[in-house]
Order: C-alpha cells, then structure tokens, then sequence
C-alpha cells in the first residue's frame, strides 16, 4: 500500500482543522500558557526502568513518578498507523517471533511497517532483550506471564490527557518521529502521519492539549513541521553517534560550534547523548566536552540523553548524582528509564 500521496492531503487537513478550530472557537477558547519548567525530567519510553518499555503501564507510572514529559517513539504499521515503538523491528520487545513465526524478512527480523495494526495488537510488548535473547536489563521487570500491548500514538495521547485531568497535572508529551528517510523510502511519511494524529487530539497551534515537544534524528522532518504544517512546536534536533548509522548525516560535524549554530535556523533545542556530553569524571568532579559551552554560546538549549541507574559512566555513583552535575552545568532536561530518581 503506498502512503506517499497522502502527504499533501494531511498536511492540507492539519491546515484545516487548525482553521476549522480557530472559526469555530474564537469566543469559546480560552488558552492557557504553556509553563515549561527550567529544568525538566522526561521518562525516557516511559518508566522504562520498572516496566516494559512504551507500555501503557509505563506510561502511568511514569506520570505517578511525577516526570515532566512523557516520551513516545512512534513507527508506523503496514495499514500507516502510528504506533509507540522504539525499533523498526519487533523481535526485542515483543513475542512476534512466537505469533507470527513466519512473517520475518530476509534478513530474520521482523518489521514493525510489515504488520497491519489488527496483528500488532495481537503481540505482547515484553522486556528488552539481546540478539541472542538474553535479557538487556536483567534486574529490571521480566515477568513474560503480564500481557502488555502495544499503544497507538492516539491512545497514549488519550491517557496521559486523562491522567492530567483525574490528578490536575500538566505532564507533557515528547514525540520521536523515527526513521523518517527509512519509512520515506517505502512510500511512506511518518511526520504526516503523526501530525494528523495531533490535530485529531487537541494539537495545533491554537491549542495544545498538553506541553509538547517533537525530535528526530533528521533534520529535514523538522524543517517540515514549520514548512508543510505551519506549525510552531517546539522542536528538538537529536544528535547520534555516526556509528549509530541513523542517517548519513555526519553528527560530529553537527556537535561543532558551526554545526550547531546552523541548526538555530530550525530549532531552539538539540538532544545531546551522554556519551558526547561527559568526558570523564576526575577527582570525584565531572568534566564536560566543549558541546554545552558551544550550545550554549549559539543559543540552543540542551536536553540529554539517557540516564539509567543500572548502566552509569565510569566514575559515576549515582543517576540522582549525574542528573544533578548536569543541572549545575546548565543542560536543561534529561531523559531517563527512571524519573524518580532525582
């Protein structure tokens, strides 16, 4: 099934419910400010350190636990639904193996975009696990017998804006579009994809439902937001590893001074992994890369990623003691598998 053609359509029907709102709701609507604080936790694929990842337990817990934002990696199902998920593959975090045994590619794995929604919901979501199946976390929840699902972009959307409402909290969502070029090159486009669900669930520039944040890897996805959707969220440019292979861009060219003040064209926030961001640990003292003092200097502000008290840098002890240096040294967010632990 080819999704290509929809782009100009979604995008024209993002334009259209945006006005269709604003015509409809001009005396109506009230907007309420969105209060970001100065420093926020955000709960890394949930509370991903107790529960299976992007689970709709994790998701509750995460909110209990009191993080900020709530992320969502979203992929998307053969019939172009958008799903919370982290990989393009399904073998480490669910038992697709055992439902569909047959339904792998070439290369043995099993592809998220290679299932309509109806068998993705027939899956459990399980704990991470290696390529040889042994479990990545080992002292983190691996209890298989629990039937966890796996949530669509709208569903997790629709819980958390509950949980606000039943607690009168005001947690916010933090969106990964993912591998936009992969999908981009079968005919599909996730961005479309995920802006049509947050038009359809309390999102657009007159209203958002809760704070939010949108991020990728790929720059272009970004630029797209503003360009198609004419959309003002507040975005967030994701910097990998180059050995990550997540796209052909060159991410240590990004992390310079000049890469990234070009990003300020585009975004006002950039996501930084931990592992670019520590240099080491030196006498009980961290010491930092030139990065934050670069981002700092060209005007982004600074999320980082991920912190988990089961996997700390060297000279680390603690996740409370790690989230707290990067506090001190002015980074204004982090990602983390467990948001309590501040």
């Amino acid at each position: 099934m080819k999704w290509m053609p929809m782009v100009a359509g979604l995008a024209l029907s993002w334009s259209l419910s945006v006005s269709a709102q604003a015509d409809n709701s001009t005396e109506q609507l009230t907007v309420e400010p969105v209060i970001v604080p100065e420093f926020i936790d955000i709960a890394h694929r949930g509370a991903s350190g107790y529960l299976p990842e992007h689970s709709q337990a994790a998701t509750v817990m995460a909110h209990a636990l009191g993080a900020d934002y709530i992320e969502q990696d979203v992929q998307l199902s053969r019939d172009g639904k958008a799903v919370v998920l982290h990989d393009a593959q399904l073998d480490a975090v669910t038992n697709v193996a055992e439902v569909f045994p047959e339904r792998h590619r070439p290369d043995g794995s099993y592809y998220v975009v290679d299932f309509t929604l109806n068998h993705l919901k027939q899956l459990s979501l399980t704990p991470r696990r290696n390529s040889d199946g042994a479990a990545r976390y080992p002292q983190r929840f691996q209890n298989n017998q629990v039937d966890f699902k796996i949530q669509t972009l709208a569903e997790s959307l629709n819980l958390i804006q509950e949980l606000n409402r039943v607690r009168n909290k005001n947690t916010g969502v933090y969106i990964e579009v993912k591998a936009a070029r992969w999908y981009r090159d079968q005919d599909y486009d996730p961005l479309a994809v995920v802006m049509n669900v947050l038009s359809k669930n309390g999102y657009s520039d007159q209203q958002q439902a809760t704070p939010i944040y949108l991020q990728s890897f790929d720059p272009e996805t970004l630029r797209r937001v503003k360009r198609e959707f004419h959309c003002d969220f507040p975005l967030v440019q994701l910097i990998a590893d180059n050995a990550w292979g997540e796209t052909p861009i060159d991410y240590d060219a990004l992390r310079t001074y000049a890469g990234l003040e070009s990003l300020t064209s585009y975004v006002d926030h950039v996501g930084l992994w931990i592992g670019h961001v520590l240099k080491e640990v030196k006498d009980g003292q961290p010491v930092w890369t030139d990065v934050l003092t670069n981002a700092e200097k060209v005007g982004l502000k600074v999320h980082v990623y991920t912190l988990r008290s089961d996997q700390l840098p060297q000279g680390v002890e603690s996740l409370k003691q790690l989230r707290g240096w990067l506090k001190e040294a002015g980074v204004q967010g982090v990602f983390s598998d467990f948001p309590d632990q501040k």
